[in-house]
């Protein structure tokens, strides 16, 4: 049996989960993965009181941690440029690195994985995409064969948390009031609810099957704090539900990246995935379509992940980090990409309301594939809403600008559908 020696930085709900996991379920650990992972010291700059470590040397410089006599670095700290800092250091002092935070990944991987190279040791994050759902080592291993032409799936748990209650029938801020009370959802919620965890964790799988650069160009990101529980049940009556989808997918050789709202189908795989879940569909040429999914955050979810990664290395005989050997590819515009589009309109009954609006569609060259006026809000305002033909990404923004110009309209809403 291997010992592995570890050092772990930081000492927040992942470290403490991850030392209680492999302080728990040890005798597993030795026999499933046949390795004795030993805790020999902990970074820290202050005392967790959740989490008593016994007698493991705390150090309260989280640099020092490099400098101990260990074969692993776990980066927990979080943040960005610090934890940069910290892996570089790690690495250079020929110290493999396994960490859980996307945000280091996305803004710095290309550049830690080179390093990594260059001193003969190993980078590995499975747990910095959806917790401890294996899809990077699905993705670097598994798949190696396969051609994948798509990723695409609900890669916040917190997102699906709320979007799962509004299609039951809540509004939005209570939701997520409540999210945050379950511990789904963090008191600033900024992060996940604007999208941004989503596209960190897609930029990286993007990374990963098409070998675009990290940190990528800008692409468009859009969040769900706009949509509203009504918006639930017209979708359901034309065949969809709403999920936030993160998606990169191979188009004419060059590449899709976006992390927004959609409308999907409601007898498809990932509408069905409700409350905190992940759920990931990966279209290969060889096997299909794959559908993943599992818990996409907590303590025990994270320290799967990182105990996974620390057994693979024990295990591996690679001398330093996977690299991409994909052909760099280029990005696509994603205005000249093309969608169909739900819109909700609230406008004035009055007579021509309808042809005044069907109008502005018909101005672009915009298909209308359905459109149904509801039952009225109050004596003065009607609920319009219709479901287009696909058009091209820069006609949207300018048509919904026209449509609220009109003096009949109050307000429009819009949400792309993803293609099946």
């Amino acid at each position: 049996m291997e010992t592995l020696k570890i050092g772990i930085c930081g000492w927040g709900n992942v470290a403490t989960g991850l030392y209680k996991t492999i302080i728990d379920n040890k005798e597993l650990i030795n026999s499933n993965g046949n390795l004795d992972i030993e805790i020999s010291v902990i970074g820290a700059r202050r005392d967790n009181p959740k989490c008593d470590p016994g007698n493991i040397e705390i150090v309260r410089d989280i640099f020092d941690v490099t400098e101990k006599e260990i074969d692993v670095v776990v980066e927990l700290i979080g943040g960005v440029e610090v934890a940069r800092e910290l892996i570089l250091k790690a690495i250079r002092n020929k110290k493999h690195v396994v960490t859980a935070n996307k945000a280091v990944i996305f803004n710095h991987g290309d550049e830690i994985v080179e390093e990594a190279n260059k001193n003969g040791v190993k980078f590995l994050y499975e747990s910095s995409v959806c917790a401890g759902t294996p899809i990077i080592k699905l993705l670097r291993e598994e798949l190696a064969a396969n051609k994948i032409s798509k990723i695409a799936g609900m890669l916040n748990g917190t997102s699906n948390f709320i979007l799962s209650n509004m299609e039951e029938g809540a509004d939005f801020q209570p939701t997520l009031e409540l999210a945050q009370k379950e511990g789904y959802a963090e008191p600033d919620p900024t992060f996940d609810i604007e999208g941004m965890d989503a596209a960190h964790k897609i930029g990286i799988l993007s990374s990963l099957a098409f070998g675009i650069p990290l940190p990528p160009d800008d692409f468009h990101i859009e969040g769900i704090s706009k949509i509203e529980k009504d918006d639930f049940k017209y979708a359901v009556e034309m065949g969809y539900t709403i999920k936030h989808l993160a998606v990169t997918k191979l188009n004419n050789n060059e590449i899709e990246l976006r992390a927004h709202p959609a409308l999907v189908r409601s007898n498809s795989y990932l509408a069905n995935l409700k409350g905190v879940r992940n759920g990931i569909e990966v279209e290969t040429d060889l096997l299909g379509t794959l559908h993943i999914a599992g818990s996409g955050a907590g303590q025990e979810a994270t320290a799967s992940g990182l105990i996974s990664d620390l057994i693979f290395l024990a295990n591996s005989k690679m001398n330093s980090s996977p690299d991409k050997s994909k052909d760099k590819k280029n990005l696509l515009n994603f205005q000249s990409l093309s969608f169909q589009y739900y819109f909700y309109i609230e406008a004035e009954d009055i007579p021509g309301v309808m042809a005044s609006i069907t109008a502005m569609f018909a101005e672009k060259n915009i298909g209308i594939e359905s459109i149904v006026q509801k039952e009225n809000l109050n004596e003065k305002v009607v609920p319009i809403v219709l479901i287009t033909d696909a058009f091209v990404e820069s006609k949207h923004m300018e048509l919904k600008e026209n449509i609220l110009n009109l003096d009949s309209v109050n307000s429009v809403r819009s949400i792309r559908i993803e293609s099946d």
